[in-house]
């Protein structure tokens, strides 16, 4: 259904299609993260010295996060980060925080 009302598997629109998706998941994550630590959008965002604004947008698609925003917040809610990243020629980086 996918390759046909979207795109083949390493389209662009695929790709974008699946970006958007994976940003809003992680958008879900956080926001249930931060309520298992029974924290508010205000307070979490006290913690990373950001506005509650910038947490509300976070939570509701990750689209506009950069990267040290979103480490910072898993890191703020003492949540084991992982990254793992494939390079063409096959090699991995992976982190873990």
């Amino acid at each position: 259904m996918k390759d046909k009302y979207i795109g083949k598997s390493g389209t662009l629109s695929r790709n974008e299609y699946e970006y958007a998706l994976r940003m809003d998941v992680l958008g879900k994550v956080i926001k249930a993260t931060r309520q298992q630590h029974q924290l508010t959008q205000d307070q979490l965002g006290q913690l990373i010295g950001v506005q509650k604004a910038q947490i509300s947008k976070l939570e509701s698609s990750a689209n506009s996060a950069t990267i040290d925003t979103i480490l910072r917040v898993f890191l703020a809610l003492k949540a084991e980060i992982n990254f793992n990243v494939k390079l063409k020629e096959g090699h991995y980086i992976r982190m873990n925080k």
